[in-house]
């Protein structure tokens, strides 16, 4: 008898408890990840990885607010593979902002620092830090990014910018998206203008088309630059050369 009303009890119990749940407020944050794998990581049009795959992922959480915070992380070897650092194999960036609107007009305001754990020595670590603004209308992104000191192992470089334009297009109901993107490394300070192999300064472009195939996406981008090829070569390969890049992500 005692365990005939103790299992109607507990009965009791679990037939209220997904009323509960349903009555809970929804949580102010909003966590996702991703995950991808790239034929070639290129980054502002310069390959990061010599031209090879690498794999990368991220984690972000978003308030309602507005505000969001996250980190990614992508295999690299541009570091190594110029003599910078050893043991330089990973890129590691955490990043905070504010998204918002003004009417039709988006906006996003943040701070991002690029980590690149290595052994430097005397020489200047790559680690960087920017900060960044853009701005939405429709289907079009302006952004500039400016750099607050050393930049990407470039010492004294305070000022360096770089401006992009990017525009994706959703083709209704097939699930493909068309992009485009223009943008300009502008470097800035002493040490860029007297770089013995020629001027870090460049532009980039970049066009493709990704289809999302239940909720993985598969990517195909060609991509060139106008830099200085000297300036931009390491262990004899061009890392500004056109690319095409195959590319598999998921969202969580």
């Amino acid at each position: 008898m005692q365990k005939t009303k103790l299992m109607v009890a507990l009965l009791g119990v679990l037939s209220v408890t997904p009323a509960f749940a349903a009555d809970a407020p929804a949580s102010a944050f909003t966590p996702s990840a991703n995950v991808s794998i790239v034929s070639n990581y290129l980054y502002r049009g310069i390959s990061q990885t010599g031209a090879n795959p690498a794999l990368q992922g991220g984690f972000d959480l978003a308030h309602a607010s507005g505000a969001y915070i996250g980190v990614w992380s992508s295999s690299i070897s541009w570091i190594s593979d110029a003599g910078t650092a050893t043991n330089a194999g990973t890129e590691f960036d955490t990043y905070l902002g504010y998204k918002g609107a003004a009417g039709d007009i988006g906006y996003d305001v943040g701070y991002l620092r690029y980590n690149y754990p290595g052994t430097y020595g005397t020489n200047v670590k790559a680690d960087t830090d920017e900060i960044y603004a853009a701005l939405t209308y429709s289907i079009a992104t302006a952004k500039v990014s400016y750099s607050l000191g050393d930049t990407f192992g470039v010492s004294k470089a305070q000022g360096t910018t770089y401006v992009e334009l990017n525009v994706n297009y959703p083709v209704a109901e097939t699930g493909y998206t068309l992009s485009a993107h223009y943008g300009t490394q502008t470097y800035k300070g002493e040490t860029a203008d007297a770089n013995a192999a020629g001027s870090l300064t460049y532009s980039d472009y970049k066009v493709g088309v990704s289809k999302d195939l239940s909720g993985y996406v598969v990517g195909l981008a060609y991509s060139n630059t106008n830099a200085v090829e000297a300036a931009y070569t390491t262990l004899n390969k061009f890392l500004g050369k056109s690319a095409t890049v195959l590319s598999l992500s998921r969202a969580f």
